[in-house]
């Protein structure tokens, strides 16, 4: 069994400007079940915000769900949900001078930033929506007040939809990466073997830790950008980047991800 892993919004789910392929998402479904795949979703939403995906979307549940940027891991078997508490011990142990509250005190006066809902945090979690057109400015000001004192990682996006700046403090063992690679090594595959789709600023770090990358049609400029210059830093990177074509599909959203994944041979007819 291989592992086909997918951010959610704008990458599996045809939520944003570009048209999608009606027929993508069935299509998806019986895919990942006749195929094997174990499916995995990488995503900020939390458990909520992602069952509400699944309801509206018609998107298969995934055999495991890194949500919350990756700062929580759970299963869904026989129509449950159970939560990875390995993975909140391993976080702890491996970030010890983490603390959300600290960090929340320590970016208060910076101007441009405001707090996300309560919903949208957790231990491992503080976010805040942040004035994109003060994006540099706020970065260094963050960078000045935190930057290497809490075990953290601030991870910037862009929500082209909303319009909206992003801004995610997480324990610097607890990203979208380092959950996944958390999944690979329970389910004893390389990295390279693992297939990893994405399409916005946050999908950065597991599409250049070594997996197989997919960055969907709809991708992000920035995020195509940085992939590309870390491609030409590390050639050995394997990197996919859908154009549509591939079985009469667009190559947007769940297109590319199925693009993607006929690319590195986990689906086939």
């Amino acid at each position: 069994m291989r592992i086909l892993a997918t951010d959610l919004d704008r990458t599996l789910l045809p939520n944003g400007h570009w048209p999608a392929d009606p027929e993508a998402i069935g299509l998806f479904n019986e895919l990942t079940r006749r195929n094997d795949v174990l499916v995995v979703y990488v995503t900020g939403r939390n458990l909520d915000l992602t069952e509400k995906a699944i309801a509206q979307y018609g998107v298969r549940h995934p055999d495991v769900l890194c949500g919350d940027v990756g700062t929580t891991i759970r299963k869904f078997n026989d129509g449950n949900w159970s939560c990875d508490e390995g993975w909140s011990e391993h976080v702890m142990q491996a970030s010890p001078r983490w603390d959300a509250s600290t960090i929340r005190e320590a970016v208060a006066q910076i101007p441009g930033m405001r707090e996300q809902e309560k919903q949208h945090l957790n231990p491992f979690k503080q976010s805040y929506y942040v004035d994109h057109a003060q994006r540099d400015g706020i970065m260094a000001a963050v960078d000045s007040a935190v930057k290497g004192k809490y075990d953290e990682v601030a991870v910037y996006s862009y929500d082209s939809q909303d319009g909206k700046g992003l801004l995610d403090f997480l324990p610097n063992s607890a990203t979208k990466q380092t959950a996944l690679e958390y999944v690979a090594d329970e389910y004893g595959q390389k990295r390279c073997d693992v297939v990893f789709c994405g399409d916005s600023g946050n999908d950065i770090f597991p599409l250049t830790a070594g997996f197989a990358g997919v960055l969907v049609r709809n991708a992000d400029e920035q995020l195509v950008e940085n992939v590309k210059s870390a491609q030409q830093k590390n050639p050995q990177l394997q990197i996919y980047f859908a154009t549509g074509g591939s079985k009469g599909l667009s190559g947007y959203y769940t297109s590319g991800v199925i693009e993607g994944a006929y690319h590195y041979g986990l689906f086939k007819d």
